[in-house]
């Protein structure tokens, strides 16, 4: 079995036990001298040798430790002159048994120190039959009871310190978690309400400016850099408006409303005029019941899911009408949009590239408010092929918009 390497402290310790002990004897202040032992006096040095060995191994092998301790202590009391170092070397094997061992240990040691006093002092008593007999009782429960205890309160103190440290690192380590998250998530919703609130604009820009350029017509062009102008002045305030939230503290920012679908009438009207030349139509059917409350997260949400559909619509729709239809009972919100899909006939306009980014942010929208979401080719009633998005978003009491 390999021993453990001895902590720097330790051997600090066992020499200067030693050497004190070395000391002691050689001014002869013997713990109990003129008792008539016929064993020489350099006797005394094997005790504590041992004792100041066994310090060695007080972190390592605290248990191991305690045992020489005490075989040498016993040795030093009953077979020679005694030595006072031995018994303080004792004291700091005792101390460090409790507040090194295994908790078995940390128990165990305290009750037999105070046990051991007890048999020791009532034992002096009865050979002696002298009351100053207690005082072997008082020097035993000094030397055993005493650093047994303080090794205890060491202990839980150090095992206190140990445990606020490790809630302070799990705190720490939860808080910054909770920061990753929260930060993800700021970024998740500013990238969905960036893409909602300009790719309408960038995609109208987009499309009409590859009209302007495909197309020798002065009246076409000049109708494609209307409204061009008009979305990027469009897109231009809302822009505004974002970083005007963005930015530090706000106090900048001119205060800005949530969009309600109170505005979806202005948001088909800006869709035909945008897809007027890709021969699209567009028609709103709001089947809501007048009066019902609804959430403002949940109104947002419908107007963003809306905003991108349409703006998808323009970039990949056929020739026809996208239908935009919204229904309200006492527990949900559903939105429904249909366009043309597939090939129903050659697109007069130019279409723009998308990225599938709108589809994954309405997603996320409908997630974080534990609704339903689809998307994808469908068959309408009169067999043509169309392209669905349909968001079932729940109606908390409770929550409504002023």
């Amino acid at each position: 079995m390999t021993i453990p390497r001895p902590h720097r402290d330790d051997v600090l310790i066992c020499v200067a036990g030693f050497l004190g002990g070395l000391l002691l004897w050689l001014l002869r202040l013997d713990s109990h001298p003129g008792q008539g032992l016929p064993a020489p006096r350099w006797l005394a040095l094997v005790p504590l040798a041992a004792a100041s060995g066994a310090t060695l191994l007080r972190r390592t092998m605290p248990r191991t430790a305690l045992v020489i301790g005490c075989l040498a202590l016993t040795a030093d009391q009953f077979l020679t002159v005694g030595s006072i170092a031995t018994i303080g070397l004792f004291t700091d094997l005792v101390y460090a048994a409790v507040l090194y061992g295994s908790p078995a240990d940390a128990r165990r040691i305290p009750v037999l120190s105070e046990v051991g006093t007890a048999v020791v002092t009532v034992t002096a008593l009865v050979v002696y039959q002298d009351a100053e007999a207690v005082l072997f009782g008082l020097v035993f429960g000094l030397i055993t009871v005493a650093p047994a205890w303080t090794g205890i309160s060491v202990r839980n103190h150090r095992d206190a310190a140990e445990a606020a440290t490790l809630r302070a690192e799990q705190t720490a380590l939860l808080a910054e978690l909770d920061r990753t998250q929260a930060v993800t998530a700021e970024r998740a919703r500013m990238a969905r309400e960036l893409h909602d609130m300009v790719a309408n604009h960038l995609s109208a820009i987009a499309i009409h400016s590859t009209a302007a350029l495909s197309l020798d017509d002065p009246r076409t062009t000049r109708d494609a850099l209307s409204v061009i102008r008009e979305n990027s002045v469009d897109g231009l305030a809302e822009m505004r408006r974002l970083i005007g939230l963005l930015r530090e503290g706000g106090e900048d920012a001119e205060p800005t409303a949530s969009p309600t679908l109170s505005g979806l009438d202005a948001l088909l009207a800006q869709a035909r005029t945008n897809g007027a030349s890709s021969g699209l139509e567009f028609a709103l059917d709001d089947d809501r019941t007048p009066g019902l409350p609804l959430p403002a997260p949940v109104e947002l949400a419908a107007y963003r899911i809306v905003q991108e559909s349409l703006t998808n619509a323009l970039k990949h729709a056929s020739p026809g009408e996208v239908s935009v239809a919204l229904a309200q009972d006492a527990k949900s919100f559903t939105v429904r949009v249909t366009s043309p899909y597939g090939d129903q006939g050659e697109r007069p306009g130019p279409r723009a590239p998308g990225s599938g980014a709108g589809l994954v942010g309405m997603r996320e929208r409908v997630a974080l408010l534990d609704g339903r979401f689809e998307s994808g080719p469908a068959t309408a009633a009169d067999g043509t092929k169309i392209w669905h998005v349909r968001a079932w978003l729940p109606v908390e009491e409770g929550n409504s918009s002023s």
